[in-house]
């Protein structure tokens, strides 16, 4: 009887001195690093009962992993990813590891202990950082563009001097944001402009010198512009030349011609006609043929006269 009321009493006094201790943080890692979620820290005297983490990842079924002190089992329910472990043996110490950090690692871990004093709870909300790509670059237009590409959370941009910019936000897959600022600067005097990048994994800064390399890229257009053009001019010029040589070959020839026609015609008529008019040699033929006739029929009258015939 004594015993059971010993017994009895160290149960009422293990239900009265249970408390409830329930604590969340909020932690946040870069991604590829390692993480460690640490259990809530019992007193020397209290005697380790059981430990039991909920982990709740977004789109993912909630995992489970317990260790029990009496037995020295460790389980795991629902639990597929491999880099969440122990940290080390669970009776030791009961912390739970993440190595490497993942983007997919966002969520909530939840730390359960239970102790001969009661049962203590500490939870993380987890936040993987991922810092941005970087690039300072400038376009054909004089315009300078600093990019911050698939950053988590989204990076801030700052530029020194200050210029006319605008900037602008992409959200991508997994929460990462892309941010892209463009400037320009109406004062010529400004050569060399810095870009800013704030982020929570850390801040970067970029220079450049302006219009350097927008010099060689309009000469080279200029060049492969202006080239074509003169061969063209070259070519043209030549059709030209030969056109016009061809046209004072063909004039003096028409000159030359023209002066043979005007010498014929200071010729006299006559001479022209007996020369090249062949219906004036016929006539001419047909009067002195009629001269000859007429003559023969007079000397034929005169002789018939004279003998009486």
């Amino acid at each position: 009887m004594p015993c059971t009321l010993r017994t009895f009493g160290v149960w009422l006094l293990l239900i009265l001195t249970v408390s409830l201790v329930a604590a969340n943080t909020s932690l946040s890692k870069p991604v590829d690093t390692k993480a460690v979620l640490s259990c809530p820290r019992i007193t020397q005297k209290a005697v380790l009962v059981t430990v039991r983490w909920e982990i709740i990842l977004r789109d993912k079924p909630a995992c489970t992993r317990a260790y029990r002190r009496d037995t020295n089992e460790t389980r795991a329910i629902n639990c597929s990813d491999k880099t969440i472990s122990w940290d080390s043996r669970p009776d030791r110490n009961p912390a739970l590891q993440i190595n490497p950090v993942a983007i997919t690692h966002d969520g909530y871990y939840r730390c359960e202990v239970v102790t001969t004093h009661g049962h203590f709870y500490h939870g993380y909300h987890l936040k993987v950082l991922v810092p941005p790509d970087v690039t300072l670059f400038q376009l054909e237009n004089g315009t300078i563009v600093c990019r911050a590409a698939a950053g988590k959370p989204a990076a801030q941009i700052s530029w020194t001097p200050g210029g006319d910019c605008h900037t602008v936000e992409e959200p991508l897959g997994n929460d990462t944001v892309t941010v892209q600022s463009s400037c320009r600067w109406e004062d010529h005097r400004v050569s060399n402009v810095s870009c800013s990048v704030s982020h929570l994994t850390g801040n970067r800064s970029l220079s450049v010198e302006r219009n350097s390399g927008v010099q060689s890229v309009v000469y080279v257009r200029t060049v492969y512009i202006i080239l074509p053009i003169l061969i063209i001019l070259v070519i043209v010029g030549s059709i030209c030349l030969w056109k016009i040589r061809v046209c004072r070959k063909c004039k003096l020839k028409k000159r030359e011609a023209n002066s043979v026609v005007e010498e014929d015609e200071m010729q006299p008529y006559a001479s022209y006609t007996e020369k090249n008019n062949p219906l004036y040699d016929t006539v001419s033929q047909v009067k002195r043929s009629d001269v000859l006739q007429n003559e023969a029929d007079g000397l034929c009258l005169h002789t018939s006269y004279i003998t009486g015939i």
